[in-house]
């Protein structure tokens, strides 16, 4: 009786379990490398100097980037696309002046929180927003990548 027990459990380990299962919910957005560099005292990128806003580069990653200043000594990069969608007209992140909030166009109207990356809003979301690397390289310079 303890052998056909110990059988069925290890069957169980070795045919339940999928190390290569895909989650097929969180695959829109490519992976684009690029690299580049900011410098927050450029006039397009100033806001950026303060907590709380954050601005759009174009030409990097699926849809832009979102970068978004989160404390004095935190810059947080984000792509620009809604990642929970194939990517098309209406799937680009849009940030209000002054909110914490990116939203996209489409017709369910996907929120993102800037801060954390993850979803905003009653219906839970099954992929959070793509980041990026940022580092700084001194006096208010940061190179961006992936």
């Amino acid at each position: 009786m303890m052998k056909k027990l110990f059988l069925v459990l290890i069957s169980v380990l070795l045919f339940g379990c999928n190390k290569t299962e895909i989650n097929n919910n969180c695959i829109f957005l490519l992976d684009i490398n690029f690299t580049t560099t900011i410098n927050l005292n450029l006039p397009q990128f100033n806001q950026l100097l303060f907590p709380s806003n954050a601005v759009r580069i174009e030409g990097f990653g699926n849809e832009g980037i979102i970068l978004y200043r989160l404390n004095s000594a935190t810059l947080l990069a984000w792509d620009g696309a809604d990642p929970n969608h194939i990517p098309s007209a209406c799937s680009e992140l849009t940030v209000e002046s002054g909110s914490i909030i990116a939203t996209c166009g489409c017709e369910d109207g996907n929120a993102y929180n800037l801060a954390t990356g993850t979803f905003s809003g009653d219906n839970p979301l099954l992929c959070t927003l793509k980041p990026y690397r940022v580092e700084a390289i001194g006096n208010n310079n940061f190179l961006i990548s992936n």
